[in-house]
């Protein structure tokens, strides 16, 4: 939804987006190193995607998040955007590569994962555009930067 509403245009969103991919991109390398026996690689790129994880949750959950939750149409709806935030966290800070049933866990976490950002993007950003005032996105972009403070917002194009 994001491609046609016009939300990937909202320099917050993009760098949401640009997380997103990021986090996406960094797992799937890491699966392809694992069935190529790179284990050591795959632990590496699993703790770079854990650390852009946490710092997205963050910067996403203290402004975006939460001024979007004001309003009950979407509470519910963040409220277990959130719960899958813990939930993929608490798997990762246990997550052990060596041990099969691990490396297939991970497997499903990441098609989760694909699902959850889904919800995001075709549903809560684009919701962002009508939903959030000035004040709403001065906010949600304070907590990003608050969240990232050694990166800038990208300009939109």
């Amino acid at each position: 939804m994001c491609h046609y509403s016009g939300c990937r245009e909202i320099p917050l969103i993009k760098e949401f987006i640009a997380e997103h991919e990021t986090v996406t991109n960094t797992a799937g390398d890491a699966l392809r190193a694992l069935d190529a026996g790179g284990l050591a690689g795959a632990r590496a790129l699993t703790g770079s995607m854990t650390a852009v994880l946490l710092a997205h949750w963050k910067g996403e959950e203290d402004g975006f998040f939460a001024v979007m939750s004001r309003d009950p149409e979407y509470a519910s709806y963040i409220a277990a955007l959130e719960r899958e935030h813990r939930d993929l966290s608490a798997f990762l800070s246990t997550l052990d590569l060596a041990s099969s049933d691990q490396v297939s866990a991970f497997r499903e976490a990441v098609a989760d994962l694909h699902h959850h950002i889904a919800k995001e993007e075709g549903g809560l950003f684009p919701a962002s555009l009508t939903a959030l005032t000035g004040d709403d996105w001065d906010a949600s972009i304070a907590a990003w930067r608050t969240a990232h403070p050694e990166a800038d917002l990208r300009p939109p194009g």
